[in-house]
C-alpha cells in the first residue's frame, strides 16, 4: 500500500539508526511507501537530538533505541517531547513482545522488529501516516505494566530531560552547569521542577525513576537467543 502525499508538499522522514545497511533499508521501505519522500538520516542520538532542536520539521520518525547514546526508552520519550505532534515508529532488532509493548506506552505510534520484510516495513510506515497505530501480532495481547511515570517524564522541557539523564550518570550541579552551559542556579531551577512534575522529593528518587526506563539489551538478547534454540 502506497501512501499518497500531497502534490504541494514531499513527507519529510527522520531515519535515527547507527547502522548504515539497515538505514538504506529503511530509506528503501520509505520509498516503496511514499511517492519521493525526503530521507533525513542519523547515526547517533546526539546527532538526533541536534536535529530535533534545529526547528526542521518531518511527518516521521523511525527511531532504533540501541544506537550510540540511547538510553533505552528515555530517547523515544526525549524526541516524543521535542516534537510532540511527530509520530515516532520504533525499530529493533529486539523483537520481544514486551519491549514493542512498552515502546507503544512510551508514546511510538509503532513497533517495526529489524526481521521485517520491506512490505512489512512499508505498510506500518503507510499505516503510521496515515494516524494509526501498527504493532506486530500478538503484542496487543501482552498486559500493560500501567505505569505513569512516562506520562509524567513527558511532562519536562527537554532540557530538564537533559538534566534528569545527567544526574543519572552521577553528574554534580557543577559539572552539569558546565556541560549545558548554563548557570548552577538554572540547573538548581531544573532539579527542582523535575522533582515537582516527577512527584518525587529526592534526587536519588528522581534517578531511580529515571534508570527504569533504560533497557538490559544484553539480557534481552541472551532471551532472544535461547527462544530461538527452543
Amino acid at each position: 500500500m502506497r501512501y499518497q502525499t500531497p502534490e504541494a508538499a514531499r513527507t519529510n522522514i527522520l531515519i535515527a539508526d547507527d547502522h548504515p545497511l539497515f538505514r538504506a533499508a529503511l530509506s528503501q521501505a520509505v520509498s516503496q511507501a511514499l511517492d519521493e519522500p525526503a530521507v533525513k538520516p542519523v547515526g547517533s542520538v546526539e546527532e538526533l537530538n541536534g536535529v530535533l532542536a534545529s526547528g526542521e520539521e518531518f511527518d516521521l520518525l523511525l527511531l532504533d533505541l540501541n544506537m550510540p547514546g540511547a538510553r533505552g526508552y528515555s530517547v523515544l520519550v526525549h524526541a516524543r517531547s521535542a516534537m510532540p505532534g511527530l509520530p515516532v515508529i520504533v525499530v529493533s532488532a529486539h523483537e520481544h513482545a514486551e519491549v514493542a509493548r512498552a515502546s507503544l506506552e512510551h508514546g511510538a505510534s509503532g513497533f517495526i522488529p529489524k526481521s521485517a520484510s520491506l512490505e512489512t516495513m512499508s505498510e506500518a510506515i503507510s499505516t503510521v501516516l496515515a494516524g494509526k497505530t501498527w504493532m506486530p501480532a500478538g503484542v496487543a495481547d501482552v498486559p500493560s505494566d500501567g505505569d505513569r511515570f512516562t506520562e509524567k517524564l513527558a511532562t519536562l522541557t527537554p532540557q530538564q530531560q537533559r538534566v534528569l539523564m545527567m544526574l543519572t550518570d552521577g553528574l554534580l550541579n557543577k559539572q552539569i552547569a558546565i556541560d549545558l552551559d548554563i548557570s548552577e542556579a538554572t540547573v538548581k531551577a531544573h532539579i527542582t521542577a523535575i522533582l515537582r512534575k516527577l512527584g518525587v522529593h529526592t534526587r536519588t528518587q528522581a534517578v531511580i525513576a529515571a534508570r527504569s526506563l533504560e533497557i538490559d539489551w544484553t539480557h534481552r538478547a541472551r532471551r532472544q537467543l535461547e527462544a530461538s534454540g527452543d
